[in-house]
Order: C-alpha cells, then structure tokens, then sequence
C-alpha cells in the first residue's frame, strides 16, 4: 500500500529514500566540480560514491558503506593521480619550426655535395642543400634524411 505524506503527519521524505540514492546524488554533486574544474581528484572521489551506493544495494550497512566509499577514494587517489602525472610528465615534446623538419626524409632536385649548391624538395618546399659527409654526392630523384637546418639550408646525408 502507497502511503502519501502529510505536512504534519512527523514522517520526513528523506526518511523513504534509500541510502544507495543518496550515494548516487553525492556522485553526480562531486561530478558537477570535477567538469567545471576539470579537477580528476572529483571523478575519483564521485567514484567512491558510487561504490557506496553499490555496496549499499547489495546489503551492506552505514558503515561497511562509508569504509567501501573512503577505501576506494583514497585508493584511487593514491594510486591513479600519480601515475597520470607521471604519464603527463613523459608525454613527447611537440617540435615545431626547423626542429620540426630534422630527421625528416627529402628528395634531390639539384645534385647535393658538400659545396651547398644543391636543391632538395623538403616538406612540400624547395631548400638549399649540402651534404654532411665531405665528397659524398647525391644526384636529382634521390631521397635524403635531413640532418640539421643551418640558416636557410638543409644538411642532409
């Protein structure tokens, strides 16, 4: 049988809503923080609340509860925030300008030799060109790896 609340019946709402539903709106308030912040720390803290709210749905009480949800925080506190740091920290440097074009592979267009005479097709560009290797020669249609940018030409081998 449904029974409505009154007013003044002494019978409080919150009285009728299971704790698992508490857990879940904890989890989506700490969620609201962790988008505007983009703080991780929430997301892991809202995830302790979840885990509150799944062991309270299979029979677990207040208590076993709350260890269930400050066990799982602190653990993925502990445990993911430094790693993420960790991975943040080694992510690889982006290269831009001439750092960019080392190592990159070009092709001949006018013969390369030590002189700095020669013409390369470099990056949808055409760049003046020498070789690194005294004597060695490269002749039109070979491709070349460029080794350093020196003012306006490329060194290649």
């Amino acid at each position: 049988m449904i029974r409505a609340l009154s007013p003044g019946s002494g019978d409080n709402y919150h009285d009728h809503v299971d704790p698992w539903v508490w857990w879940l709106i904890a989890a989506v308030g700490l969620g609201i923080p962790l988008v505007l912040t983009a703080m991780p720390e929430f997301g892991m803290v809202a995830v302790g609340a979840v885990a509150g709210a799944i062991t309270d749905a299979l029979g677990g009480g207040i208590v076993l509860q709350v260890v269930v949800f400050c066990a799982v925080s602190v653990a993925l506190v502990a445990v993911v925030r430094p790693m993420a740091v960790r991975s943040r920290r080694q992510q690889p440097e982006l290269r831009s300008g001439i750092e960019a074009l080392k190592g990159r592979q070009a092709v001949v267009l006018a013969r390369v030799d030590d002189s700095g005479g020669g013409r390369i097709k470099l990056a949808g560009e055409v760049w003046s060109a020498r070789s690194l290797d005294p004597g060695q020669a490269y002749e039109p249609g070979q491709q070349v790896d460029v080794v350093e940018i020196d003012g306006a030409t490329a060194v290649v081998m």
